[in-house]
């Protein structure tokens, strides 16, 4: 058996600590705040829970891996059901889209109810995404990256100069089109000029998987994933800030917290890197993506907006109703990007056409810099393909220390995050004698 140790408490870091702790390692994690869950963990007030993050996921087959290869199924831990439809958009010209998930043909209708024929350039633009998926799939996602050993077109994918934002432009005739292919991006904070163009794929797997979430919130995904590392034999320490990677010849050999030092064999940093300074130089050349502004609100009555409403404009609002409520009661969040500094949220949101001024009966408020304190939620922005050299992971420079999460490859979403986790355990391997 082997000693690791796992920096952070988040989605990633929490599947790296099951995964390896199943391998038959002796795992310790240490997370900085008193909570485990990271962007998953729910914002809580007066009987209202919401969702801190993610309030759906694509690729659940991600998180059915996850727990199948640590335990018990997810079936047996969380419902996860799908939706229908994915989300809405509601465009500035009054048009709406409610996009159908894990269907073309439904697409192809939905679509063609914005304007004769689009349907079919969405279908062709999401067909063309098929071949990047397989490829970025097998050599990327789901086995640690290798020049030298991957499918020579995969890394031309990778290496592709295209950006999302050409291929859009190129693809899409109608601008509603358009802002439906770069949602995922934008509502990241991501430029699409600068995002490359394989990343559009999020609109393939919309097409061929759908969505799903947990009823009540996806923040039960983290709850159920606390209780993995109780059955696993984690070592969990809260309110335990690792302050400094211990480093000698060229090799990883534990942390140090404010009280100790912890010895490991291996150790997997779960957040941001840039904040250790045995990493920080080898992530200059990489930036956060800047979190957005958030509010969360407790409402009376129910609400007639689907899971997630994209309000199309200057900024785009994005709500979601991830989360519980009191009987009679709904909760919503909304979120934007540098919204302009003197509106509040509520009032953009009212100038949209969806007034809740006088419904609203709680109400959490949360800053860029609030949601971003730990880490941004997005990890680092894409600046072109040179991004996906110079993020860290599942390996790093330094021998014995390894990177999950969503600063690491392959990138930010519960998707990426929970396959960040299972490179690294492939990397690191079963513990000696498993």
């Amino acid at each position: 058996m082997t000693r690791v140790v796992v920096v952070g408490g988040g989605l990633g870091g929490m599947a790296v600590a099951a995964r390896l702790a199943k391998l038959g390692h002796a795992v310790t994690l240490c997370e900085a705040s008193d909570r485990l869950g990271g962007a998953l963990r729910p914002v809580e007030r007066d009987g209202f829970v919401w969702d801190g993050g993610a309030a759906s996921t694509l690729l659940p087959a991600v998180l059915r891996d996850l727990f199948r290869k640590t335990g018990r199924p997810l079936e047996r831990e969380l419902h996860l059901v799908p939706l229908q439809p994915i989300r809405e958009h509601r465009f500035t010209d009054g048009s709406r889209l409610a996009l159908p998930g894990g269907s073309r043909a439904a697409q192809l209708r939905a679509f063609d109810g914005l304007g004769a024929g689009l349907g079919a350039a969405w279908a062709a633009y999401v067909a063309g995404l098929a071949v990047d998926w397989e490829l970025v799939r097998r050599d990327y996602l789901e086995r640690p990256y290798d020049p030298a050993t991957a499918d020579r077109a995969a890394t031309v994918v990778l290496r592709r100069r295209l950006s999302l934002g050409r291929l859009v432009e190129q693809a899409l005739p109608d601008e509603r089109l358009r802002l439906v292919a770069l949602h995922h991006v934008r509502a990241e904070g991501q430029d699409p000029a600068r995002v490359p163009a394989w990343v559009g794929v999020w609109s393939y797997l919309e097409q061929r998987l759908g969505a799903a979430t947990v009823p009540g919130g996806l923040s039960a995904v983290a709850a159920a994933l606390e209780r993995r590392l109780e059955t696993r034999g984690v070592e969990v320490r809260l309110s335990t800030p690792v302050t400094r990677l211990l480093v000698d010849g060229g090799r990883a050999r534990g942390v140090a917290t404010a009280a100790e030092e912890l010895a490991s064999d291996a150790t997997v940093v779960a957040c941001d890197p840039s904040r250790f300074r045995a990493l920080s130089r080898h992530v200059r050349r990489t930036t956060p993506v800047p979190a957005p502004t958030v509010v969360h609100l407790g409402v009376t009555g129910d609400l007639d907006l689907a899971h997630e409403t994209v309000l199309h404009g200057g900024p785009d609002l994005v709500l979601h109703r991830g989360g519980s409520a009191p009987a009679g009661h709904a909760v919503l969040t909304v979120a934007a990007h540098r919204p302009p500094a003197t509106s509040d949220l509520v009032d953009l949101l009212a100038d949209r056409g969806i007034d809740l001024r006088e419904r609203v009966v709680s109400r959490v408020d949360r800053s860029a810099g609030e949601v971003g304190a730990g880490g941004s939620p997005y990890g680092v922005a894409w600046e072109g393909r040179a991004t996906v050299s110079r993020r860290l992971g599942p390996r790093t420079p330094i021998a014995g220390l390894f990177a999950a999460g969503a600063h690491a490859t392959p990138g930010g979403g519960v998707p990426f995050v929970g396959l960040s986790a299972a490179l690294v355990a492939q990397v690191v391997g079963p513990a000696p004698g498993r």
